[in-house]
């Protein structure tokens, strides 16, 4: 999720060619090694499995692929052990970004995430040096359209458990608690409610606005770091007018 619109971002996984798909598909991969390997292979009893599967299946990722991945992580197949690393770190105009990464190689992925941060005018920094203006929040987005007003969402959503609604041109976002996230979603199907996408991410507290040149420097930079296959998210504050 790139800073506060993850819709934009899930709209464009879908419209990406075979190539870019591919990288997807790996990133994935990745994160169902890692959600097996936490909680085992039945997506039944290890909901982080069950919610990675459904984002797969969301941008067509092929059985193949996830069923692959899930006994690679099962130890049915010869697998690879990805740790998790996260990196905090400044871009240009003071903006705070968070990187997300699952790598087989610690020592490159810094590397990588350290070279890219320099190239694009910002810095890598120590561990706790943004975090703080960010909450952690499950976000739940439902398309509009389905013949549910924004006041009887509203309605659904705050019955459902949910903190907050955040209603968008396309979609409705819906908030949560980490803790509750799992419930929210449950009653909201109980409701009928179908959910395009779900996760539980990072919501920056206050924006940042940059101008017009270092805006395009900033997408640069964030743009390099999600190509990476070693980075799974990437979280900012930047308001950015662009998207």
């Amino acid at each position: 999720m790139s800073g506060h619109n993850k819709w934009t971002k899930i709209k464009g996984i879908k419209e990406k060619n075979d190539q870019q798909n591919a990288k997807m598909y790996t990133k994935i991969g990745r994160e169902i090694a890692v959600a097996v390997k936490l909680g085992g292979a039945d997506p039944n009893s290890n909901s982080q499995l069950k919610n990675i599967i459904a984002k797969a299946k969301a941008i067509n990722m092929p059985n193949d692929n996830i069923n692959r991945s899930i006994k690679k992580a099962s130890g049915e197949l010869n697998t690879v052990n990805y740790e998790s690393m996260t990196y905090e770190g400044y871009g240009v105009g003071g903006s705070a970004v968070i990187v997300y990464a699952l790598t087989d190689n610690k020592n490159r992925t810094a590397s990588d995430v350290r070279h890219t941060f320099d190239k694009f005018g910002g810095s890598l920094g120590n561990t706790g040096c943004v975090s703080y203006l960010f909450n952690k929040k499950g976000i739940i987005y439902v398309q509009k359209g389905n013949g549910v007003s924004d006041d009887d969402m509203m309605m659904i959503a705050l019955e459902a458990g949910a903190e907050d609604l955040s209603i968008d041109d396309e979609v409705f976002e819906i908030y949560t608690t980490p803790e509750d996230f799992e419930q929210v979603k449950e009653n909201l199907e109980k409701s009928s409610i179908v959910i395009a996408d779900s996760s539980i991410g990072l919501i920056p507290t206050n924006y940042v606005e940059l101008s017009e040149d270092k805006e395009s420097t900033f997408i640069k930079m964030i743009d390099a770091l999600e190509d990476s296959d070693d980075v799974q998210e990437v979280y900012h504050n930047v308001n950015l007018k662009s998207e």
